[in-house]
C-alpha cells in the first residue's frame, strides 16, 4: 500500500496502490495529495471493519448494472418486468445511463426525485423511485456498493382520496350502456369483486353451473411490449372458489350460449375480443370502457372501482373480514379494510346511532334538563328567557363542587348537574 506522485500532461497526480483481500492489487488516482489520503485511511478503515467493497467493481455503469438488474429475478411477474423495464427505459436511463454506480449520490437522487414531482402524481414518483431503490439495493448485495444513494430522500406526500363508490342503480346503467358482451363481465367485477385480469382469463371450465361456484385460477396481464400473456393471480391468496349469485350465473349461461360455446369448451375464454382472441386491455378500456362510462357521467370510474365497491358492500352488510379477505383474493386482511373498505354515509349515520344509543342511554341528565325539570329532584325549573334568565343563573356566591365517589356533584344554587357517572 502506498501514495505514488506521477507527473502527467495537466500537471501532478497521486496515485493510490491498495492490496485486496484476495491478494490483487487495485489503484485510484487523484489530483491532490490530500484526496488519496483520504481514500486511502477510507479503504483501510473499510478493511478492518469487515465493510470492504472491491472498488474495481462499482465501475460499472448505470445503464449496464440496470440492465442486469432487470433479468436477475426469474419469478418477477411478465406485468412487474414490464413496468420495471418502462420505468428504467424512459425515466432513468436518460439520466443515469452513462453514470458509474459509485458516483451517484444521494443529492443526485433526490435532485431526479424532484424533477418527476414537477410533472408527475405522488403516487407516479414513488413507483419510479422504488425502481431506483430496488437497482441500487441489488447493487449492495452484490457487493459493488457499500450503501445505496437511496436513503433519507424526501419524497412527495400522497393525499388519501375519498373515492365515490358507485350504487347499484349506477352499476345497472353501466352494465345497459357497455352492452350485452360486457355487461357480465362488469358484474363479475362488482358483485364477486374480480380484477379486470381475472375476469378476462376467466375460461368456460372454470364455471360450474350445478353447484353454481366459479374458479378463479388464473389472469391476462400485460407484459413486455404491451403483449398480453396467461398468468397466476396476482398473489397466492388469488387462487380461489367463489360462490356466485343464481342471477349472475344465469346471466355467464346466457352469454356463454349467445357465443355458441358448451360447457365441453373447457379452455374456451369467456371473455374475448370482437374479432377473436384474448381480451387486451389497452384496447377493452378504450373502444368499451371510457364511452360507457362517460354516458352515464363517471368518467373518473376505473374497473378496480367495481372491486372497491364489491369489498365496501362486503363491509356495510356486516360480512365478517376473513370472508371478504378470502373472496377477494387478498394475502392480507388489513389490506381489505386499509384500501378497499370506503365508508359510505349509510354505514356512518348506523356507526353514530348505534354508538349513541349505548353510550348516551345511561345519562338522564340531558332528557332531564330538556323537559325543563331539575335533574335531582325531579321538579320543574322555572328558566327565565333573555337578560331575566341570565342574571338568575348567575351565582351570588362561589361556586362549590363536592365530590363524594358516585353520589358526587358540581353544585350552584338551585341547580344542579351531576356527573355522567351517576
Amino acid at each position: 500500500m502506498s501514495i505514488e506522485r506521477r507527473q502527467v500532461k495537466r500537471g501532478v497526480v497521486y496515485d493510490v496502490r491498495l492490496r485486496a483481500p484476495g491478494g490483487g492489487q487495485y489503484r485510484r488516482t487523484f489530483r491532490t495529495r490530500k484526496e488519496a489520503e483520504n481514500y486511502e485511511a477510507q479503504q483501510l478503515a473499510d478493511l478492518s471493519r469487515g465493510g470492504w467493497v472491491d472498488p474495481r467493481r462499482s465501475v460499472i455503469s448505470f445503464g449496464e448494472w440496470a440492465a442486469q438488474w432487470l433479468v436477475r429475478d426469474p419469478s418477477k411477474r411478465p406485468s412487474s418486468l414490464a413496468r420495471d423495464e418502462s420505468v428504467v427505459r424512459i425515466h432513468l436511463l436518460p439520466v443515469l445511463a452513462k453514470r458509474q454506480l459509485a458516483s451517484i449520490a444521494p443529492s443526485d437522487v433526490q435532485r431526479l426525485v424532484n424533477v418527476w414531482a414537477q410533472t408527475s402524481s405522488p403516487r407516479t414518483v414513488r413507483r419510479q423511485f422504488d425502481v431506483l431503490r430496488a437497482i441500487f439495493s441489488a447493487a449492495v448485495d452484490d457487493d459493488r456498493l457499500l450503501r445505496s444513494p437511496c436513503r433519507n430522500i424526501k419524497l412527495p406526500k400522497i393525499e388519501q382520496q375519498n373515492r365515490q363508490v358507485i350504487s347499484a342503480e349506477q352499476l345497472a346503467e353501466l352494465a345497459e350502456k357497455i352492452g350485452a358482451d360486457w355487461a357480465p363481465m362488469i358484474h363479475l367485477g362488482a358483485v364477486l369483486g374480480m380484477r379486470w385480469g381475472e375476469c378476462a382469463g376467466l375460461r368456460v371450465g372454470r364455471l360450474d353451473f350445478a353447484k353454481g361456484t366459479l374458479f378463479v385460477a388464473e389472469q391476462l396481464t400485460r407484459a413486455r411490449h404491451g403483449v398480453m400473456v396467461a398468468g397466476p393471480p396476482k398473489s397466492a391468496a388469488g387462487r380461489r372458489t367463489l360462490s356466485v349469485p343464481r342471477p349472475l350465473m344465469e346471466l355467464l349461461a346466457v352469454h356463454i350460449v349467445r357465443r355458441g360455446l358448451t360447457t365441453d369448451d373447457v379452455d374456451e375464454y369467456v371473455f374475448t375480443m370482437p374479432e377473436g382472441g384474448p381480451l387486451d386491455y389497452a384496447h377493452w378500456r378504450m373502444r368499451y370502457w371510457i364511452p360507457a362510462t362517460k354516458a352515464i357521467g363517471l368518467p373518473w370510474l376505473t374497473f378496480h372501482d367495481l372491486r372497491r365497491a364489491n369489498a365496501t358492500a362486503m363491509v356495510s352488510a356486516g360480512i365478517d373480514l376473513k370472508t371478504a379477505q378470502t373472496r377477494l383474493g387478498h394475502s392480507d386482511p388489513r389490506l381489505t379494510l386499509a384500501v378497499y373498505a370506503e365508508a359510505t354515509s349509510a354505514a356512518d349515520r348506523d356507526a353514530a346511532d348505534r354508538v349513541g344509543e349505548l353510550l348516551m342511554k345511561q345519562s338522564a341528565t340531558a332528557p332531564a334538563l330538556a323537559a325543563g325539570e331539575n335533574a335531582e329532584t325531579g321538579c320543574a325549573m322555572n328558566v327565565p328567557s333573555n337578560r331575566r334568565r341570565r342574571r338568575r343563573l348567575e351565582p351570588r356566591g362561589p361556586v362549590t363542587s363536592t365530590f363524594s365517589g358516585r353520589e358526587g356533584g358540581i353544585r350552584t344554587r338551585g341547580l344542579s348537574v351531576p356527573n355522567a357517572a351517576r
